[in-house]
């Protein structure tokens, strides 16, 4: 369950899970969602992010539609899943995301991490907010389609070989039209491939994937002067 709750720009108030490190952060990370809500994983990407300095916050995108959803990945509920995308409202997505980088203002500069449809989101995030220092987009496979706009702020991507939703095509697009952009595909990893609770978890890319996405975060924001 949501943890905290988050007052949007239009007065929208959604749930968000929050997680702390236990001294003066290094910055602030937004985590977004895949399909499946603010779920155990996503959680579990706000810890992992805690433990190491950073204050994160995974803001509930589906509370506009269904109040605290989360999911596992059985096909029944990736099936019910998938019918939060039938007619995606990003800006309402944006307006709940601006909401989560405004509520870790006090934590220093802030990026932006994001699973699946976070991972385009984040995209999304990089090229039309202000204040993100950093956008790293895991197995993200809308980012073509906004792949024109240019991103405000450094981004790192992520893609599995063989997704099998997202297709080598639909990377290849990213490529061309955003050299300005960290790309990185995991040769043999499948969609969700940083997931340790899906079948399709892929522990070699994984750790790759998530060493280099820290790497990016400690390049790219600044922490508070001591």
């Amino acid at each position: 369950m949501p943890s905290i709750t988050l007052t949007a720009s239009d007065e929208f108030e959604l749930g968000a899970y929050r997680a702390d490190p236990a001294s003066v952060p290094l910055g602030g990370i937004v985590v977004i969602q895949e399909i499946f809500g603010v779920n155990s994983h996503i959680r579990s990407v706000c810890d992992r992010l805690a433990e190491a300095g950073y204050a994160a916050i995974a803001p509930a995108l589906f509370d506009r539609v269904e109040r605290d959803f989360e999911s596992g990945y059985s096909p029944e509920e990736v099936e019910r899943a998938r019918g939060f995308l039938k007619s995606p409202d990003w800006d309402a997505f944006l307006l709940d995301i601006e909401a989560a980088r405004v509520a870790l203002a006090g934590a220093g500069e802030t990026g932006i991490v994001g699973f699946c449809l976070g991972g385009s989101l984040a995209y999304l995030a990089a090229a039309r907010l202000d204040g993100f220092s950093a956008a790293v987009g895991f197995y993200g496979g809308r980012i073509a389609d906004f792949a024109d706009e240019a991103p405000r702020c450094p981004v790192q991507l992520h893609y599995g070989s063989e997704d099998q939703g997202i297709p080598m095509s639909n990377v290849d697009t990213v490529h061309e039209k955003r050299p300005d952009c960290e790309i990185f595909v995991y040769e043999g990893a499948g969609h969700g491939f940083n997931c340790d609770e899906r079948a399709s978890y892929h522990p070699d890319a994984a750790k790759l994937a998530w060493g280099r996405t820290m790497d990016f975060l400690e390049e790219n924001i600044q922490p508070h002067s001591q």
